[in-house]
């Protein structure tokens, strides 16, 4: 015969049941652009809403508010033991392999009761680019237009082997079009500039710039001001697939830190 649990009686039944599963901290860039904010916001909502059965946080690495050690502390305080921390970045640079986990490690010895397991970054996932691709055909981009030219903006990193990474999603977003794609940087080299000029000698006349950003901001405007003239496709923002993506990375961790494979 089962064991009865008793519920604390300081602690409702809801909190309690939630407190079983681990809390989900989403931990965004931060930005000084009050837009980037409000998407994340609107993101970690829409993942609330998907899981209501989880604690889902948002923290901030800079420049916002909460920050990861603030929400840590509200987490280890609603007495949750186990906390999985996604981090809502595209790529695995220094924010995500040195910085989180620092962060990380000063909240654990704060925070001794509390577990705390880093996610892996969201990366190229298929889904993400399937996202990009809804943005890029809201502007009437018709896939099979071989005349339009897509240029994949990212932020661009010191770090070489994280931007060889994100050229592969302007190859995979051309996947089963016409269209011509090619990737630039905000931030580094190749600018926006030269990858219109390739695209142009490439024979495209119709040139569209698909933001690889999760949300807008000082780069996606300084990219937007580089050429007035060229259209800009939204943001991936709170698009369902982000959500699905942030999930999977919580579940992944949550089952390799008890010992299971995903």
């Amino acid at each position: 015969m089962p064991t009865a649990v008793t519920i604390p009686r300081t602690v409702d039944a809801a909190t309690w049941v939630a407190a079983k599963s681990p809390a989900l901290i989403a931990v965004a860039h931060g930005s000084r652009d009050p837009r980037s904010a409000a998407t994340m916001s609107a993101v970690v909502a829409r993942i609330a809403a998907a899981r209501p059965d989880l604690t889902v946080r948002l923290a901030f690495l800079d420049l916002n508010t909460p920050s990861v050690e603030q929400v840590v502390d509200v987490v280890a305080a609603q007495g949750h033991t186990h906390a999985i921390v996604v981090p809502l970045l595209l790529g695995s640079a220094f924010h995500a392999r040195v910085d989180l986990p620092g962060i990380l490690a000063a909240a654990a010895t704060r925070q001794p009761r509390l577990r705390l397991t880093q996610a892996d970054v969201l990366g190229t996932d298929a889904r993400l680019i399937a996202a990009v691709r809804d943005a890029v055909s809201a502007e009437g981009a018709d896939p099979a237009d071989e005349r339009i030219g897509i240029a994949v903006a990212a932020v661009g990193s010191s770090v070489r082997d994280a931007n060889v990474r994100t050229t592969t999603v302007a190859r995979k977003l051309g996947t089963d079009t016409a269209w011509q794609t090619t990737t630039c940087f905000a931030t580094t080299e190749p600018s926006l500039t030269q990858a219109v000029s390739r695209l142009r000698a490439n024979g495209a006349t119709r040139i569209l710039v698909a933001p690889w950003f999760l949300a807008p901001g000082m780069l996606t405007d300084r990219l937007a001001a580089t050429d007035p003239n060229l259209m800009h496709a939204k943001t991936i923002g709170d698009h369902p697939h982000l959500t699905d993506v942030v999930l999977d990375r919580y579940a992944t961790a949550h089952l390799t830190a008890i010992g299971l494979s995903a």
